[in-house]
């Protein structure tokens, strides 16, 4: 008897949820016939086609821009001829090779002159060979890099203005490599006789990115890629990156003009054990020649400038803004 009841149970509301879902179907058919009539389908479709006309220049600009991020290979680590391209030197890797092999012989022997140990002499042979010339070049790059970058939103602005005149994108960038000097008008002119010669604007912007490896070339390369696939206002972008490069600039002088201070002091700091020592070397010799011949002293001494370059390097990163 109770399981008679729980099937006839089960089976009405089986029966009851089948007719509200049937009875569901019947007033949206009938809402949307009532719609039809009254138009108001016809009134969304044409909306959604609006909607879609004004949306389609922005899609096909993020679906290009998509395309060209996938398509573009991985970074990796800079070779080391980028490395001398974006230094700037005109010199081969082998000449390079040779420079450094130089630079090893001549920091080696300047150790073995000092009377360093062997140690200290095959430390020497590794950072002359390997460490020297490209801190080097490193340091011509970074140099090359600022003196591009303060140049770079008034070549952009300069484009800007010749691309709003009429003025082909090509010859814009050939008037900036001619007007303007140093690393800018060498990126510039190299991209117009690349694209001169035959290879596409965008490849030549892409290979001036890899020889300035700056966020701000990036993304001008980007727009430039952007700009010859879809046709985009170039002198738009232009000139809100050049708005952007300006405000970074703004900001990092305002950062610099603050923590100058706190440099300062990271500086009087770290000078300070050294000026005490060299003066008390001068004036009481004996007394401070214990940190240098006894063991014990040699210790200490050891641990001190471990921990000076640990407070040094800690001062350094609290100072050390990125922006």
């Amino acid at each position: 008897m109770n399981t008679l009841i729980i099937s006839l149970a089960i089976f009405m509301v089986l029966g009851g949820i089948i007719c509200a879902l049937i009875l569901n179907q019947q007033a949206q058919r009938k809402k949307r016939l009532m719609s039809v009539v009254r138009g108001e389908a016809i009134a969304t479709n044409n909306k959604k086609s609006k909607i879609s006309a004004q949306d389609q220049r922005r899609s096909d600009l993020a679906k290009k821009l998509k395309e060209s991020e996938t398509n573009k290979p991985k970074k990796t680590g800079s070779t080391l001829r980028e490395k001398i391209m974006q230094a700037g030197v005109s010199i081969s890797t082998k000449q390079f090779w040779l420079f450094s092999v130089l630079s090893c012989f001549v920091v080696t022997g300047l150790a073995k002159i000092l009377g360093a140990g062997s140690f200290v002499v095959a430390m020497a042979c590794i950072v002359g060979l390997l460490g020297l010339p490209r801190f080097v070049l490193r340091v011509l790059a970074k140099k090359r890099q600022k003196a591009f970058m303060q140049d770079f939103p008034d070549a952009l602005e300069s484009m800007m203005r010749l691309l709003k005149a009429g003025m082909p994108v090509s010859e814009a960038i050939k008037m900036v490599g001619r007007e303007f000097t140093g690393p800018m008008g060498e990126i510039m002119q190299r991209v117009y006789d690349q694209q001169k010669i035959g290879v596409p604007l965008p490849e030549a912007v892409l290979d001036a990115a890899k020889r300035m490896p700056l966020t701000e070339m990036q993304m001008f390369a980007t727009a430039i890629a952007i700009q010859t696939q879809t046709g985009s206002s170039l002198s738009e972008v232009l000139k809100n990156l050049a708005a952007v490069i300006r405000s970074r600039f703004k900001l990092k002088r305002k950062v610099q003009a603050l923590s100058s201070e706190a440099k300062a002091s990271a500086m009087i700091i770290g000078a300070l054990p050294v000026v005490v020592a060299g003066g008390m070397y001068f004036i009481n010799r004996e007394y401070i020649e214990v940190l240098f011949i006894d063991p014990t002293g040699k210790f200490l001494l050891g641990c001190a400038v471990g921990w000076m370059m640990v407070g040094v390097l800690v001062m350094r990163q609290m100072i050390n803004f990125k922006v």
